[in-house]
């Protein structure tokens, strides 16, 4: 099978934990990083200082055989950091403002890449000049939009999200997501075959942490899948990535809806067994790759 292209717009950035571990994160670098794993050498556009962080990313990306054409090198701004703190088992995140993923040049994108899945969250658009970038990419973008929704307060407007989904052919969202974004009745089906509706999504996502997620597709077909109750949660930071990137690989492939998402739930399973966002090791992916069929 020839894998149409996947584009991944957007944030790359470390984690910083409680203990001073520091873990490289971002959603859309995450979602990168598994798919570069999942051998789809994905596309990634984003932007980091000319510092030791920004040197760091670009080394490990080239060590794990990424695409470094995509990242942009900022010399009067830093690259991204959050500070993630853990509570009962939640991340929560600190987000800096004028990080240099903020000012995604337009007119530094590669030309070249216009085609396939185009796969970009809500936090990077939160400044201007990143948001021109990401327009100039759908303008001459020719196939399917994946967006994934993350509200990081302060750093969104509903207006602006509203007009991301109009946008969009794919979206996820987690459930307290969807309740900002339109007014909810208690029953999430319905909600979401409303939110498809009134933004002509072919589909929709809605995950629910311990309780798992939730799909419908345009023809109809609804999809739950939930994580097993035995599960060994080191920390969830990064699930929903690990989760997307398990979404753009069916979406690409051609999986059916339900294949894809019992994939996607049994892949973010097992990160959450593991400590940040993403995992250097290839023998963490290789049985997912075997099973999947994926050489």
């Amino acid at each position: 099978m020839t894998n149409k292209p996947i584009n991944l717009f957007g944030e790359v950035l470390f984690d910083q934990f409680p203990d001073g571990s520091c873990v490289l994160g971002g959603a859309p670098f995450n979602v990168a990083w598994h798919l570069q794993a999942f051998a789809q050498a994905p596309h990634f556009i984003s932007r980091v200082g000319k510092d030791p962080l920004g040197d760091a990313i670009a080394t490990a990306m080239q060590a794990w055989g990424m695409d470094l054409s995509g990242l942009q090198r900022d010399s009067e701004h830093p690259t991204g950091s959050v500070q993630v703190m853990i509570d009962d088992g939640e991340p929560r995140y600190a987000i800096l403002p004028a990080q240099a993923y903020d000012f995604i040049a337009a007119d530094e994108l590669d030309t070249e890449h216009f085609g396939g899945l185009l796969y970009h969250g809500t936090l990077a658009v939160r400044h201007e000049v990143s948001r021109q970038a990401l327009a100039a990419l759908k303008a001459r973008h020719r196939g399917k939009v994946f967006l994934d929704v993350n509200l990081r307060a302060p750093w969104w407007d509903k207006a602006e999200v509203l007009r991301l989904l109009d946008d969009a052919d794919w979206v996820k969202l987690n459930h307290h997501e969807l309740a900002a974004l339109q007014a909810v009745s208690g029953d999430i089906k319905i909600d979401m075959r409303a939110f498809q509706s009134a933004h002509g999504l072919e589909g929709l996502i809605v995950t629910c942490g311990e309780q798992g997620a939730l799909a419908i597709d345009a023809a109809g077909n609804q999809v739950d899948v939930a994580p097993s109750p035995a599960l060994q949660v080191v920390d969830t930071v990064g699930a929903g990535d690990a989760f997307a990137a398990v979404l753009l690989l069916g979406i690409n492939r051609g999986w059916n809806l339900r294949l894809t998402m019992e994939r996607a739930q049994s892949f973010a399973s097992a990160l959450v067994g593991r400590r940040g966002a993403t995992v250097q090791d290839n023998n963490f992916y290789q049985p997912f790759i075997d099973a999947w069929a994926l050489t």
